[in-house]
């Protein structure tokens, strides 16, 4: 038996997180508006956990980039397949990573990568060269260290 997952990243703005990854990734952000409007309408949840995102009604505390070839709940707009959850914390990022995204773009395509990732706000640390091959290690806007090779 297998089990579906998702990578959950704490985050001080998930909603600028889950804008730079989608871009990074060409994932698509997550749209709970219809959900978030239901709700509202039933008095379920109350306005001030919800943001204007996307130009979209969005939840404050939570945002997520899907994998457009996978599927997603109609009814809650959430991602069932590849998919980044960003949930709001109230500490910034102190430490490294105990965990980390590698993106492949492969040798040839590399260094292009890395500047287009720069250019969304993503920020060099360092560049790696061992036996086992190459890569460039980022942080993203929050400073979550990641891989590209």
């Amino acid at each position: 038996m297998t089990l579906d997952w998702k990578v959950v990243i704490d985050s001080t703005d998930p909603h600028a997180q889950a804008t730079f990854w989608g871009e990074a990734l060409g994932y698509l952000v997550e749209d709970h508006s219809v959900l978030i409007e239901r709700l509202l309408g039933f008095g379920a949840v109350p306005e001030d956990v919800t943001v204007i995102a996307h130009d979209r009604r969005a939840w404050r505390d939570l945002a997520g980039v899907w994998h457009p070839d996978d599927p997603y709940d109609k009814d809650s707009g959430a991602g069932l397949g590849r998919r980044l959850l960003f949930q709001r914390v109230p500490e910034a990022k102190t430490v490294k990573n105990r965990l980390h995204l590698d993106v492949h773009a492969g040798p040839e395509r590399r260094e292009a990568e890395v500047e287009r990732l720069v250019g969304l706000g993503a920020t060099v640390l360092r560049e790696v060269a061992e036996q086992g091959g190459a890569w460039t290690v980022l942080s993203d806007p929050e400073g979550n260290e990641f891989c590209v090779q």
